[in-house]
């Protein structure tokens, strides 16, 4: 070493430090690649994300390899520096070279290209997976020797070294990646798929409607009552029933007994021969399921049945496809299903309208893991059926009730804007 020129042992030092920095970064760019976009890019034919995803798939010996250019790299260079400070300095300066030497280290090569390949870790992963392909079949007897002694130790801990950890995405882990796509995702596909997963949660019985609203044909009515009733409803689809909803005989598509509505030649008979048998929907269904046993059953609508076999109301796909994509309506000024805007930012709501209806029309935010409707939400609240004139605060939500009828309340007006508890009563 004493023949060696102070020039060429500084030289050695420096590519030594760059050798050390070039492995830190490369480790931390591999190891925070996303791995969902690497996935898509190895689908693209991508030769960087190739040669990386190859490297990956065997992470023990990708670690292995670094360490040992990295740690080969850091004793090389810490050897250099001892022998550059005793010839400057003798025996006073191994101390001031080795500290000098960590100081230069821990900027140069470790925080700072393990900083710069955490943020751009594909600008480090890429071009480093073509140096440590070749590499690592240089020095695969080192790396296999180092492997297995450490793989051993694993095992003794009872870690299996092979063993693939998952990298699925949970619902809620799913959505907060489509909360975080920013611009990446337009808006409205961002909400569209945020409501997907929400399907799971909500049930039937949160977009059905309810008994009390079914229209449909009563076969105790006569011929002309009831071709009055196709001639103008404005569904396609309707339940035949007896009397009550209770007593249902089927479903009719208005399509099978057009023809004889427009001739005026519609019969019993014929209106009976034309009823499809209906299809029911357990209480408690998911939207997903049901979306599912819609396709495979190959229906459009069907009667909610609670556990005593009682109807509760009737969904439809449509209703599904609403809470994922939003209202099917092209008239923004329209009055809503019950919903009427006024002068002064407030609304008058019919309180049968379902609450996760109103919450997607008025963007509010009334709980949804309770009743379905909002006069079962007031009422819940109330404890007893209130008074026209009855001011409260729902949810944070100024409401009054306007009318109440049978039992229920019927009308109320709110004003979609909140206000803290502590700011007025809540029922006045």
């Amino acid at each position: 070493m004493d023949t060696i020129p102070l020039g060429a042992l500084f030289g050695a030092l420096l590519l030594l430090i760059i050798l050390s920095a070039f492995f830190s970064g490369s480790e931390t760019g591999l190891m925070a690649l996303n791995r969902y976009r690497l996935r898509h890019l190895v689908r693209a034919k991508h030769p960087g994300a190739i040669r990386a995803q190859q490297l990956l798939d065997k992470p023990d010996r990708l670690i292995g390899l670094i360490l040992l250019g990295n740690n080969f790299a850091n004793i090389l260079a810490s050897s250099l520096t001892t022998v550059i400070a005793l010839r400057l300095a003798g025996q006073a300066g191994i101390a001031a070279g080795a500290g000098l030497l960590t100081l230069v280290i821990l900027i140069f090569a470790e925080v700072t290209p393990k900083t710069l390949a955490a943020l751009h870790p594909e600008r480090f992963a890429f071009p480093s997976a073509f140096i440590y392909k070749p590499l690592l079949k240089i020095l695969y007897p080192l790396v296999w020797i180092v492997n297995m002694i450490t793989n051993s130790l694993l095992k003794l801990i009872g870690v299996s070294p092979g063993e693939e950890t998952s990298q699925a995405l949970s619902r809620e882990e799913l959505r907060t990646v489509l909360m975080e796509a920013g611009t990446l995702i337009p808006k409205r596909h961002q909400t569209m798929l945020l409501s997907l997963l929400d399907l799971e949660h909500a049930t039937v019985e949160d977009i059905m409607i309810p008994r009390n609203e079914i229209v449909g044909i009563d076969l105790t009515d006569n011929i002309d009552d009831i071709m009055n009733l196709l001639s103008r409803t404005q569904y396609t689809r309707l339940p035949v029933f007896e009397e009550s909803v209770d007593h249902i005989v089927g479903m009719l598509h208005i399509r099978r007994v057009l023809p004889l509505l427009q001739k005026q030649t519609l019969s019993m008979d014929e209106l009976r021969a034309a009823i499809r048998e209906p299809y029911f929907i357990p209480e408690g269904t998911s939207l997903n399921r049901q979306l599912l046993n819609f396709q495979r059953e190959g229906r459009r609508i069907g009667l909610v049945v609670d556990e005593y076999g009682d109807i509760l109301g009737l969904a439809t796909v449509e209703d599904i496809l609403e809470e994922v994509v939003g209202e099917f309506t092209t008239d923004p000024s329209a009055t809503h299903k019950g919903i009427t805007a006024e002068d002064g930012g407030t609304y008058l709501l019919d309180a049968s309208a379902g609450v996760r209806e109103l919450n997607r029309t008025l963007k509010i935010e009334l709980p949804t893991d309770g009743p379905k409707t909002l006069n079962g939400l007031i009422l819940e609240h109330m404890e007893t059926i209130p008074e026209p004139g009855t001011s409260l605060l729902l949810a944070g939500y100024p409401v009054e009730i306007l009318q109440t009828k049978d039992n229920a309340v019927k009308t109320v007006r709110l004003k979609p804007r909140l206000v803290r508890s502590e700011q007025a009563p809540t029922v006045s």
